[in-house]
């Protein structure tokens, strides 16, 4: 018997916050919405393409049976466990489709967290042919790099059509375009998924209101007029919030989206210092040098919620504290993390305890950029996937994925699991787990690692979810959302590298004594010496190259 799972013996440690939010719980806690009107109409005009793609496919010689395999990132099943059994029963049955359909079957070639992206990247450039299908990503994954060195296949329109038509006609013309390197397409979008990682502050809703908030936090001043209010009347509190310590550049970030219209460009640095504004997306800035002002006024605001005594004095060394396991049971009454994990903090879930111990209990979100409706979604190809340009079985590789992509009874299977043992439907028609389902051992979608063609036409609402709540916040971001628009950019950093690296440890050294109030002098003074230390460290050269390369691209 062909066995159903291949994994890179690799050493075997989660590195965690590296998929943004694919390899988090929350993440597969998907909306199930529909497809947005943009969407559908460019399906309607893609749909142009039908006649000769449908006579192509039915003229396609699948005779031979042929093995896909499909490379993902994350820790494979231990071989003989229970884990694997069950993924190996789920492949049995979508194997049996994919064969009837298509002749072939799908293997998962798993490239494990620890070293990931090296191992990744050196998998790929084997071109042996032990990998066909590759989950990947322009922000986490190297997709670019790869495209340009030649790992990955060029997907001609002709070969798209053809091979994958489902998928073709529904990704918009625009999203193919952010898809092109040097005008050939070479990824495939994961467009029509909401996921949203934008960060903020997560709160007890009930709590804001009895401070006088009526409507929730909404505001930097409404969250101080919250956590002072919590400090002062919630004493049976273990802290208002209990940070390791680490959050210190998304906090600065929040600030800076929160206070202007900055869009700062993904993977140059951690702390994200450049980018370009709403108003101007292609001229490079660097808020954390202009912003004089209003980085002050954040000093100046941190510094007096360390002296109130909303985090632990020893911020910095909290190694062993666990916020969010504190704030499911009602120990803290902040957590500071991205949407998707909201989602899942406001339900009434077994592990969220809050809403057991007080039936009055609400989890609200104020998500950072709320005051200037400076929303940024999530790139379209932070999951994509690409074809191996060393497969043996390109076409048939893209006719699988066409599948997984868009054919319900595949979807379900792969994202899911087997009905009635990993998942049923409730009376309302919401996804849930049967009596006996084991996390641990039988939830496929944490096994699969599908993060590159979830489809909203298919998802199915996980029923221990508030929807209501949730619906309405996607539904606000939909209305001021930007496209994130530097998708395409490949930055050429090695004649700067070193100058990005010094920029991004003296931006985190001051911004750790900054973010938590830790700085000795004025607020003036802390910015100042930061300023100074960046310009140093050559940050307007780094600003200077950036920039030519973006009047290179887009201008």
């Amino acid at each position: 018997m062909k066995k159903k799972l291949l994994a890179t013996l690799l050493s075997v440690s989660m590195v965690m916050g590296i998929a943004a939010c694919g390899s988090s719980t929350a993440e597969s806690t998907t909306t199930g919405s529909d497809t947005t009107a943009a969407q559908t109409e460019s399906t309607t005009s893609t749909e142009s393409t039908d006649s000769s793609a449908s006579a192509d496919a039915a003229a396609i010689d699948t005779s031979e049976h042929v093995v896909i395999n499909y490379m993902t990132t994350g820790d494979p099943p231990e071989a003989g466990s229970e884990k694997e059994a069950n993924l190996n029963e789920m492949l049995d049955k979508l194997n049996a489709i994919l064969t009837e359909k298509v002749n072939a079957e799908l293997q998962i070639y798993y490239i494990p967290w620890t070293d990931y992206l090296s191992n990744y990247n050196l998998t790929l450039a084997r071109m042996d042919g032990s990998v066909d299908l590759v989950g990947t990503a322009s922000d986490w994954l190297d997709a670019w790099p790869n495209a340009k060195n030649g790992a990955f296949l060029e997907l001609s329109e002709d070969m798209l059509k053809t091979y994958a038509p489902q998928t073709w006609a529904s990704v918009p013309a625009d999203h193919w375009d952010l898809c092109k390197y040097n005008g050939e397409i070479y990824l495939i979008p994961e467009d029509n998924y909401a996921q949203w990682t934008n960060h903020g502050w997560i709160y007890r809703l009930d709590w804001a209101k009895e401070a006088g908030l009526a409507n929730g936090v909404h505001s930097w001043e409404d969250m101080t007029t919250y956590v002072k209010w919590c400090k002062e009347n919630k004493t049976d509190l273990k802290y208002v919030w209990d940070s390791d310590g680490t959050q210190y550049s998304q906090m600065a970030n929040g600030w800076i989206a929160s206070h202007t219209n900055f869009v700062p460009i993904d993977g140059i640095c951690s702390g994200a210092l450049w980018g370009g504004t709403k108003d101007d997306l292609y001229t490079i800035t660097v808020p954390a040098m202009t912003e004089t002002e209003s980085l002050v006024e954040y000093a100046k605001l941190m510094k007096e919620w360390a002296e109130a005594g909303i985090w632990p004095t020893d911020v910095l060394n909290n190694t062993s504290g666990s916020n969010r396991d504190e704030f499911r049971v009602g120990d803290v009454a902040v957590e500071q993390h991205h949407t998707q994990t909201w989602t899942d903090l406001c339900s009434a879930t077994p592990a969220n305890t809050i809403f057991q111990d007080d039936p009055e209990a609400e989890v609200g979100f104020f998500y950072w950029g709320e005051e200037t409706q400076n929303v940024v979604a999530l790139s379209i190809t932070h999951g994509a996937m690409a074809v191996s340009a060393g497969s043996a079985n390109p076409e048939r590789a893209l006719m699988v994925y066409d599948l997984l992509r868009n054919d319900p009874e595949c979807y379900k299977l792969f994202c899911y699991g087997i009905e009635g043992k990993s998942w049923e439907l409730d009376s309302n028609g919401l996804r849930t787990t049967p009596a006996s389902y084991n996390s641990e051992t039988e939830n496929i979608n944490g096994m699969t690692n599908y993060w590159w063609g979830r489809n909203d036409d298919l998802e199915i609402k996980d029923a221990t979810r508030n929807w209501d709540a949730i619906d309405k916040l996607y539904a606000e971001y939909d209305k001021i959302k930007i496209d994130y628009p530097y998708g395409q950019f490949v930055p050429e950093v090695d004649s700067i590298q070193g100058k990005i690296d010094n920029c991004n440890e003296q931006y985190t050294n001051y911004m750790k004594q900054i973010s938590f109030g830790l700085y000795n002098g004025s607020a003036e003074d802390i910015v100042a010496e930061m300023q100074a230390a960046l310009k140093t460290a050559g940050v307007d050269d780094v600003t200077a190259e950036l920039q030519a390369q973006f009047d290179a691209l887009y201008k």
